[in-house]
């Protein structure tokens, strides 16, 4: 009989860990219920959706669907502090009056210069170094940033619910990429430590790049002008170029999104799309249709002919943040 106490305890212990729930901080109802049914679907090798490994494939948006936007995408926040810290060093570098705006915190101008102000703005603070200074540059900045009205560390504002996701589809053989139309090179600054999610599986928006041998040593600069928008049609876009596969699910938050999702949802066997929606007031934001970061309105009306789920963050999540 002593032989049988700890094979007992090592079956409690195999069972309990099959009954874990992948994803706590998710409430149970229809959102989390379709999740795992779809995931235990396309992964038992019985049932008629079950898809081989080799392509599960899952892509998420990262602005407002792994971690919040609001008020403003936080890579425009490091773009401002960037801004400011080059015209300490030469005020030169505030050449026009967009620029001037920015460095003075007048965002009230810099939103009404469009989306041509905001280029100019990451143009001049994402170009004229090389990618490994741009990438410590955002490293660092990263370590200390602190969000302007919630005063939490940028970096723990990334949603626990998403992350428990994106480790549960791991954990059933999916590969997760992100494709945002966020820049490339500042999330794969911080990917790997945020989501496990290497900078080889990010797909995102492209400035310009040149390849240039200085003092004997070969690097990569980044340059002015975007080479590639990774948002709207920009998204099937950059998977098709980045990965080669269609994605079996696709998450987003935004009409920014809504290409993906209706390209990985229209292909053959059983697929998923999902679309965060930002109820939360209290917790987060509350934001939709007129919002101007993360508007969500086409794919907000489409969701159900569709057959997208909307996850309402008040009601489908019992935490938010990473961090609390």
């Amino acid at each position: 009989m002593r032989t049988l106490l700890p094979l007992a305890t090592a079956f409690a212990v195999v069972a309990g860990m099959a009954l874990a729930d992948p994803l706590p901080s998710w409430e149970d109802g229809a959102s989390k219920t379709a999740i795992v049914t779809f995931v235990e679907n396309v992964t038992d090798p019985t049932s008629d959706s079950f898809v081989p490994e080799a392509s599960r494939i899952a892509t998420f948006d990262n602005d407002g669907t792994l971690w919040a936007e609001k008020p403003v995408y936080f890579q425009f926040l490091f773009a401002i502090d960037r801004l400011k810290e080059m015209a300490k060093a030469d005020p030169s570098v505030l050449s026009s009056d967009v620029l001037k705006a920015a460095a003075d915190g007048d965002m009230k101008t810099v939103a009404a210069s469009g989306e041509k102000g905001l280029l100019e703005i990451i143009g001049v603070t994402h170009s004229g170094m090389s990618v490994d200074d741009f990438d410590a540059d955002a490293k660092t900045w990263l370590a200390t940033a602190e969000h302007p009205q919630k005063h939490m560390p940028i970096t723990s504002m990334t949603y626990q619910p998403m992350l428990e996701l994106l480790t549960y589809l791991r954990d059933e053989g999916f590969r997760t990429y992100i494709v945002s139309g966020g820049g490339m090179d500042f999330i794969r600054s911080f990917s790997d430590d945020a989501y496990n999610i290497p900078a080889s599986q990010v797909v995102g928006s492209m400035g310009n790049y040149e390849y240039s041998v200085k003092d004997g040593t070969p690097q990569i600069d980044k340059t002015p002008g975007l080479f590639f928008n990774d948002d709207k049609t920009g998204k099937p876009l950059g998977i098709q170029a980045r990965i080669g596969q269609r994605p079996i699910l696709a998450v987003g938050n935004s009409d920014g999104d809504f290409e993906m999702l209706q390209w990985t949802t229209a292909g053959d066997g059983q697929r998923l799309g999902m679309i965060v929606h930002h109820t939360d007031a209290d917790r987060e934001w509350a934001y939709d249709r007129d919002s101007h970061v993360g508007k969500l309105d086409k794919a907000l009306d489409a969701a159900p002919d569709e057959g997208w789920i909307v996850v309402d963050m008040k009601n489908d999540w019992k935490r938010i943040w990473s961090g609390k």
